[in-house]
């Protein structure tokens, strides 16, 4: 029901926007659903990047992509996007997108997942 995509090769400074499609009319149905973009790099564990409240629009981030990462909707597309400026090594990881009822920063608050699309920044 969410497919991620996006992903891709830069250059530390450089830019991406990732997007995460809901099919099957997800987001109409629950319209109080918060949609997250969480990021996991080798040997790491998940981690939470940031979120949006669909109904409201409330956005939430993480403190190290705060001012240079920025979570959007289109309704009309049932679509979430994570813009991603002045990217830095330390960003390269698989990025996820995932859905639930609540709001939270740990990976088992959300009930959907996408699939996870790659971002690779080079130094």
């Amino acid at each position: 029901q969410l497919q991620a995509s996006g992903g891709g090769l830069v250059q530390a400074g450089g830019s991406l926007r990732l997007s995460c499609a809901a099919s099957g009319g997800m987001y109409r149905i629950y319209s109080s659903y918060v949609v997250a973009w969480f990021r996991q790099a080798p040997g790491k564990e998940r981690e939470f990047v940031a979120a949006i409240r669909w109904g409201s629009g409330i956005r939430y981030y993480e403190d190290s992509v705060r001012g240079r990462f920025t979570i959007s909707k289109e309704s009309a597309k049932n679509t979430v996007y994570l813009q991603m400026d002045s990217l830095k090594p330390d960003d390269a990881a698989v990025y996820y997108c995932a859905a639930g009822a609540q709001y939270g920063t740990t990976p088992d608050v959300y009930n959907y997942w996408g699939q996870g699309t790659q971002v690779t920044v080079s130094s």
